[in-house]
């Protein structure tokens, strides 16, 4: 892995981005820093794919959490079927787990189920992201880079 003082400054300028964005460089950034190009594809990648669109960034982020390890979020590996989201909602999340376990559980009735509650945009973008969220943890995994601590909380007296 990486540190900002041993990489190129454009990379130096995405590090900046994701510091101040989540408090800390994620460690997947940190190793994939040695391929820069693949780093600012990633970044790029990312960025579009889980910023306000036809579905709301928050909403595919949850996406991304339903694909995500036991170990990096179980209360969303918890019943969501019972949790605080709109029928619609509930169905990505149904979506996620058919692509999870394979894409030919997305068969022409549950696709009749997301044309009635989501457009051809909201569509792509909800498979784009529960897929893509199939790969980075396996990426991280294969590459066994540890999880990224949590951010630092400032002490008393720091702002």
């Amino acid at each position: 892995m990486l540190e900002r003082d041993q990489i190129s400054p454009e990379l130096a300028a995405l590090y900046d981005v994701l510091l101040a964005q989540r408090g800390v460089v994620p460690n997947m950034f940190k190793t994939v820093a040695n391929h820069p190009n693949l780093a600012l594809t990633f970044a790029a990648f990312l960025k579009s794919l889980l910023s306000d669109g036809a579905l709301p960034g928050w909403y595919k982020e949850l996406i991304a959490a339903r694909i995500a390890s036991e170990q990096q979020i179980v209360a969303m590996k918890s019943d969501f079927e019972r949790g605080p989201f709109t029928e619609a909602e509930k169905l990505g999340l149904r979506c996620a787990d058919r692509l999870h376990h394979s894409a030919n559980q997305i068969d022409d009735d549950f696709y009749a189920k997301l044309q009635s509650v989501y457009n051809d945009q909201q569509i792509i973008e909800l498979i784009a992201t529960a897929s893509a969220f199939q790969f980075f943890p396996r990426f991280v995994d294969a590459l066994r880079i540890p999880l990224t601590p949590l951010p630092e909380k400032p002490s008393a007296g720091q702002v």
